[in-house]
């Protein structure tokens, strides 16, 4: 099995590289197509369009490594099946279920690279990527994103804020209430309303204040309040933003943050398992892929019906994916249910053609 383990690996590296190479290639290609026009009207040279296809390809290649290795192990079971090498290998005494183990294992192997290529390298490649393409090529700079209608809660406060400018380090919002609620958080005890606020070391200074005592529906006001509140107002960026574009370990930090202040995190959650997800679907790709040749060993058929099952696929995470979000299925079962679909659809069909030829 080691001759074997080592055959299997020798050869799927050289044709996961190449189908690597091809798809990274056309990937870029396309991107530049739809995006050449942009950068020549904001006057870019060419060092900035390659810096920016640089730092995100380590993205894309996160992006394409499932459909890149389904397209590798079927491209090389297809070719054994039709030279004969998986027949021999039966014959030899090797079942073709050690086959399938080594190529789960090994899928498994990829899903951990994939993972940590993705959070390490291809998040922080995404965001200076997306740096680039709105600071230098739209003239939108990040520093003044603005957010509206935002709500949190910390401690005895629930605080809404209309209008939110989280990178300012002046004059971060306009329009603030905040519900002051009593010990037991069973009444309103004041109500504070203030036309803009600043954030300074962890103080929230609220200027031109209303106070409001609904206990006896007393008025007052103040040309300056201070609140002691803890909140990091760029972690609703998280929300507002692409979750994608977070690490997962800062994601996970940002879901308790936001989930300890009362804040809706089921969009961050769904984000935080279609990470995990995604990456495990490799193992999944091995298991249609080993399906595929068991039923044809025509390789141009296989790589027909395996661009077909990755788009299925793809398309089942993304639906999934979205009902996980907007809280119609729990997050784990939208963000798991297409590779938990595909792999015991896999598994069936392999179980029976194992039993049959038993």
């Amino acid at each position: 099995m080691k001759i074997l383990g080592r055959y299997l690996l020798r050869t799927n590296l050289y044709y996961i590289s190449v189908c690597l190479a091809l798809g990274v290639g056309i990937y870029i290609l396309s991107d530049l197509f739809d995006r050449l026009d942009d950068f020549v009207e904001a006057g870019l040279g060419f060092k900035t369009i390659v810096v920016y296809f640089l730092v995100k390809t380590p993205l894309i290649i996160s992006q394409i490594l499932p459909v890149i290795f389904l397209l590798s192990v079927m491209v090389q079971l297809s070719i054994m099946g039709r030279s004969r090498e998986l027949l021999a290998l039966q014959t030899g005494g090797v079942p073709l279920d050690k086959v399938v183990l080594f190529l789960v294992i090994y899928g498994v192997v990829w899903a951990g690279v994939q993972l940590g290529f993705s959070q390490l390298v291809g998040v922080h490649g995404e965001q200076e990527a997306y740096r680039i393409w709105k600071e230098e090529v739209r003239d939108q700079p990040i520093d003044n994103r603005i957010m509206t209608d935002v709500w949190f809660r910390e401690g005895p406060y629930v605080v809404k804020i209309d209008t939110l400018y989280p990178y300012r380090e002046e004059g971060e919002g306009e329009g603030v209430t905040v519900y002051m609620l009593d010990d037991q958080e069973l009444e309103w005890r004041k109500i504070i309303r203030a036309e803009t606020f600043r954030v300074d070391d962890n103080t929230w200074t609220l200027y031109q204040a209303e106070v409001v005592d609904p206990t006896d529906f007393s008025f007052s006001t103040q040309g300056m309040m201070n609140l002691p509140l803890q909140h990091d107002l760029q972690s609703h960026t998280a929300i507002e933003g692409d979750p994608a574009r977070l690490p997962l370990w800062r994601l996970s930090l940002e879901i308790e943050r936001l989930r300890a202040s009362g804040s809706n995190v089921e969009r961050l959650r769904s984000a935080w398992h279609m990470k995990l997800a995604y990456a495990f679907s490799i193992p999944v790709m091995a298991l249609i892929a080993m399906a595929l040749v068991t039923w044809r060993d025509n390789i141009y058929l296989n790589v027909a019906l395996s661009m077909v099952l990755a788009f299925a696929y793809y398309g089942g995470f993304v639906v999934g994916a979205s009902a996980g979000e907007k809280g119609l299925v729990p997050p784990f079962i939208g963000a798991w249910g297409a590779n938990l679909v595909f792999g015991l659809l896999a598994m069936a069909r392999l179980s029976w053609v194992f039993r049959s030829r038993a």
